[in-house]
Parts: C-alpha cells; sequence; structure tokens
C-alpha cells in the first residue's frame, strides 16, 4: 500500500468521526457555538504547522484570494452541514448526502478547470448519488431542538 493511500484512509477515518460528534455536539449546544468549537479546533494545529513546516509565504493576491475564498465557503459548508444536525438530521443520512460535495467539484471542474472525464467517472458520480437517495429513504427522525430551546 502506499503512501497516499494510508492518508486517505486516515482521512476517511477522521471525517467519518467529525460526523458522529457534530451530530452528537448539536444535539447539546447551538449550532453557532459549535461551529465556534470545530473552528478553534484548527488554532493548534495552525500553531503545529507553523512549528513544524517551513512555509513560503511569497505567494501571488490570487492565491490569497482563492485560498480565503475555499476556507470561507469550508466554513459555511461547516455551518450548514451542523445545521442540518441540529435540526433533525440523522447522521447516517446528512453524513453521506454532504459528503457528495466532489459531483460539485467535478460539475465546476469540467467547464471551469477544462477537464475531461470518462464513461467510469460519471458512473461513479450515478453510483454516489443513487446510494445518496437510497440512504435517504427510511423512518423520519423527529425535528431538532429549537432556537428556542437554546436560550
Amino acid at each position: 500500500m502506499s503512501i497516499w493511500m494510508g492518508y486517505a484512509l486516515l482521512t476517511l477515518v477522521f471525517w467519518g468521526i467529525t460526523g458522529l460528534t457534530q451530530k452528537l455536539a448539536t444535539n447539546y449546544i447551538s449550532v453557532e457555538l459549535s461551529l465556534l468549537f470545530f473552528s478553534a479546533a484548527f488554532i493548534p494545529i495552525a500553531v503545529a504547522i507553523l512549528l513544524f513546516q517551513p512555509l513560503d509565504w511569497k505567494i501571488s493576491a490570487l492565491a490569497w484570494f482563492l485560498a480565503i475564498v475555499g476556507g470561507l465557503l469550508n466554513g459555511l459548508g461547516v455551518l450548514t452541514s451542523l445545521a442540518a444536525f441540529r435540526l433533525g438530521g440523522k447522521a447516517s443520512i446528512v453524513t453521506p448526502m454532504i459528503a457528495l460535495y466532489p459531483v460539485v467539484t467535478v460539475a465546476l471542474a469540467v467547464p471551469f478547470l477544462h477537464e475531461k472525464i470518462s464513461h467510469r467517472e460519471v458512473a461513479g458520480v450515478v453510483l454516489a448519488l443513487v446510494a445518496t437517495a437510497a440512504l435517504s429513504y427510511g423512518e423520519q427522525t423527529r425535528p431538532g431542538p429549537s432556537a428556542a430551546d437554546d436560550q
């Protein structure tokens, strides 16, 4: 097994546990507070990177802009996923649904980055959509706590 596969599998485990902890957190605290703690957890990771990894800070304004927009969109994605959990979404449905974000990336990469996708990749996208649709059918859960419960 190559080293990149090990990292990819470790990512899978981390993000899988993340979906569970985000659902559990939103059972007890507000979406906003959950996002605040989620974001604060990045601080020790950023400090470790600064301490142990040399960084090249000479980057273009476009690269800064794209990195900041990417971070903003990531934060908004986390915020909306936490809201889905808080408002009664089941972790077994919400997590796979939000994990389909690569489908959006593929759809945008073709026109904006002029990438080509093969029939195999199209089949993968279709199967991912079908799998998520299959997961979304089942018994409905009760809605989560209302904003008034946070008062």
